[in-house]
């Protein structure tokens, strides 16, 4: 019988991520935008890990086409950390799991894997799903992108940089874990970095806060909680085929929606609903088939 600590692991990680909406608010909502706040906790978690592994660094510095992942891992975490604080949790989540349909596209590009007819089915339906989730109920098609918010933007994009750093991970695999996890971080850090100092001199967000309790001790606990997620996901990931990892983090939307209607007291309506299910049926058949070729 196998152990249940990988799934367990797995799903720490999914609910770590699936509730990180709400502390990036509080965070928000005590004078901290979000592109600061990421770029403050990944330099604590940065500097953490160089401490423990300061082999990391000079190993890293061995491969410069990290600089692709580091760029892609935080352009999504910019992306969604942003999102999930200006925008509908459920809407943003969904909008971000058109991963798996992005990551037929990239495939086929970057990979040379051309899509079978399944994996087109999954786009039909992922990108069917969208339609249903930011249309509104008495809009006409050519109105889809005219209602785009901030947030839905943020999350597409997110969503496809995601699955860029999920195909750039697949491409890197003989790089030393230790050295894509710290291009990743340090990816995250200066990627928010920069963008906060760009949307600041834009004028688009605050610039960064004088230190406050009411914020410092959010960004500090949740820092450790993204190492802790993040060990979970590699110990998990490490010792389960990765069809399975892919169907167990799908449940993140389900810990997210539950968490938003609770906290935030969000409403899902029924395009939402159904768009939802159509986007995650996407990424479930794409787990599902990663799953039948691993056995």
């Amino acid at each position: 019988m196998h152990s249940p600590l990988p799934i367990v692991a797995l799903l720490l990680n999914a609910f770590i991520w699936g509730l990180s909406w709400w502390p990036f608010r509080l965070m928000h909502d005590a004078g901290l935008h979000p592109l600061w706040a990421t770029a403050f906790m990944y330099a604590l978690v940065l500097l953490g890990l160089i401490t423990l592994r300061p082999g990391a660094l000079k190993l890293a510095w061995q491969y410069p086409v990290l600089l692709l992942l580091a760029a892609s891992s935080g352009l999504n975490n910019v992306a969604f950390n942003w999102a999930v604080t200006v925008g509908d949790v459920v809407r943003v989540i969904l909008l971000f799991y058109l991963m798996p349909a992005w990551a037929v596209l990239l495939a086929w590009k970057l990979l040379g894997e051309r899509p079978t007819p399944m994996a087109l089915l999954r786009l039909l339906l992922a990108f069917g799903g969208v339609v249903l989730v930011l249309l509104p109920a008495d809009a006409s098609l050519s109105g889809l992108f005219a209602g785009l918010s901030l947030a839905d933007a943020l999350a597409v994009f997110g969503g496809f940089m995601f699955a860029l750093t999920n195909v750039l991970l697949r491409r890197f695999q003989s790089i030393p874990a230790q050295a894509r996890m710290l291009a990743m971080f340090a990816g995250c850090m200066s990627m928010g970095l920069v963008t906060a100092l760009a949307a600041s001199s834009a004028g688009m967000v605050p610039g960064f806060p004088a230190f406050d309790v009411s914020w410092l001790a959010v960004a500090l606990g949740l820092a450790v909680l993204l190492v802790l997620g993040n060990w979970a996901l590699q110990f998990g990931a490490a010792h389960l085929p990765s069809g399975v990892t892919s169907v167990v983090m799908l449940s993140e939307v389900v810990f997210a929606s539950v968490s938003s209607v609770l906290i935030a007291h969000e409403t899902l309506s029924g395009r939402t609903l159904a768009g939802g299910a159509l986007i995650m049926g996407a990424a479930l058949l794409a787990s599902l088939g990663n799953l039948r070729k691993q056995r």
